[in-house]
């Protein structure tokens, strides 16, 4: 009989395994034309008219009748009930959650460094936190109050001065668990608008909402493209492809938990990839039985069977070694090493967004409270980028102080190397200071 869910299976001894694993992570965010349109005259109607724009836009997309932008911020004081309104249990959680964030990311802060040489030239790095930041968290029905706080909590570590929040709330439905967690991660400012209209109202300012120097935060098509397209004006985080897991066995794991670890990841949304990579035939078997168990007890059932299906699939390779050089190769979000003796491989992993090491470190932990933050690199992405952290929220800046002594010689050099570049200008500046 064949299996409920139909989710892919390759093998690396199979003459084809390339070509399949090539198509199985082949994905490219195609750029929407219709959506493109629609934010380049959102932006720009935004950049033009200001809050009247938003206004207009947040009033259209999110069913509200506000008639200035003060109506569309939130105070203090309903942060702080919505803080205090809380269960104790969910408020309990919240707290436990935001402090082992902040304390992993107290570790993480950069401090400036300078050394003088012999003739007393001062060299160095000023380390600065940005002034400004912006913060959209999706709205409405979608809940993500973990999102503020890792998006939050590192930007306040880091020493940012303003922290603006952005949310939509459709219909005027507002999240406590999230306008909770603003509260608790010190948000300065939240508006109730959303989409490309929050992201160009962030970028470019507005009468009401100042101008950030950098944004960051998950969204729709909509915001991730808007953010695309400002990006230079501000600098932005990153632009997020569908979640990612990779478990990595030895089958010395239950099955059910590897199921449901893969299940973590499908049920974002069907476009979300989970892969197992194991070195035990039976062990694979033993995990297809507990997903077509598991899986009619999942209220996102629908969408994770479309994820598994499309996207996702199950790998036996001939060793642990082999296991490690496909990891390597995707470079996932999130992976798993659901192994006996965890430890040793940790090193081999050159390419991964966060490492969840042995079967007891579930990645949902880490979505939530572990402490490390849970937004990461996408897409292979992990090849080039790191988790969001402290260092997102800083600048570094250069500190050049030349004694008399050091212009000598670093005038000859730069002398020299300028009139081989044919710019006589920056010769004369070095040579000024020469003494003949």
């Amino acid at each position: 009989m064949s299996p409920m869910v139909a989710i892919k299976r390759l093998a690396t001894v199979d003459a084809d395994f390339s070509a399949k694993m090539d198509a199985l992570l082949a994905f490219e965010a195609a750029a929407d034309e219709g959506i493109e349109r629609t934010v380049a005259g959102i932006l720009a109607d935004v950049k033009t008219r200001g809050d009247a724009a938003v206004v207009d836009y947040t009033n259209r997309f999110d069913r509200l009748t506000a008639t200035s932008m003060p109506d569309l911020e939130l105070s203090r004081a309903e942060l702080q009930k919505a803080l205090d309104g809380l269960p104790a249990e969910r408020r309990a959680a919240l707290e436990a959650a935001a402090g082992r964030i902040r304390a992993y990311h107290e570790r993480q802060k950069m401090e400036g460094w300078s050394y003088t040489e012999a003739d007393g030239t001062l060299l160095g790095q000023m380390v600065t936190p940005l002034d400004r930041v912006g913060l959209y968290v999706p709205g409405g029905k979608a809940a993500y109050p973990s999102s503020v706080l890792m998006n939050a909590i590192p930007a306040k570590v880091a020493g940012v001065k303003e922290l603006i929040m952005v949310v939509p709330t459709p219909g005027g439905e507002k999240n406590a668990l999230v306008l909770a967690a603003a509260c608790l991660a010190g948000v300065d400012r939240v508006f109730t608008i959303g989409g490309a209209q929050a992201v160009g109202a962030l970028a470019y300012g507005t009468q009401t909402v100042p101008q950030v120097d950098k944004i960051v935060g998950p969204g729709n098509a909509y915001v991730a493209t808007a953010k695309r397209r400002v990006f230079g004006i501000v600098g932005i985080d990153m632009v997020a492809g569908p979640s990612e897991i990779l478990v990595v066995s030895d089958g010395s794991g239950n099955p059910d938990w590897v199921a449901m670890d893969l299940f973590s990841q499908a049920e974002h949304d069907e476009l979300a990839q989970s892969i197992l990579i194991c070195t035990d035939a039976a062990f694979i078997e033993r995990v297809q039985a507990s997903i077509e168990k598991l899986l009619p007890t999942m209220p996102r059932r629908a969408v994770i069977e479309t994820s598994l299906r499309d996207r996702g699939a199950l790998i036996l390779v001939r060793d642990l070694e082999e296991a490690v050089a496909i990891a390597n190769r995707v470079a996932p979000e999130h992976l798993e090493l659901a192994l006996a003796d965890p430890d040793p491989w940790v090193s081999k992993i050159h390419h991964a967004g966060a490492i969840f090491i042995g079967h007891y470190t579930s990645e949902s932990l880490g979505d939530y409270c572990a402490g490390p933050n849970h937004v990461l690199p996408t897409s292979g992405s992990a090849r080039f980028s790191s988790p969001l952290g402290v260092y997102d929220f800083q600048k570094r800046t250069s500190l050049i102080k030349v004694s008399k002594a050091g212009a000598q010689t670093l005038g000859r050099i730069a002398s020299t190397l300028a009139h081989g570049e044919g710019l006589p200008a920056h010769a004369r500046s070095a040579e000024f200071r020469l003494e003949n």
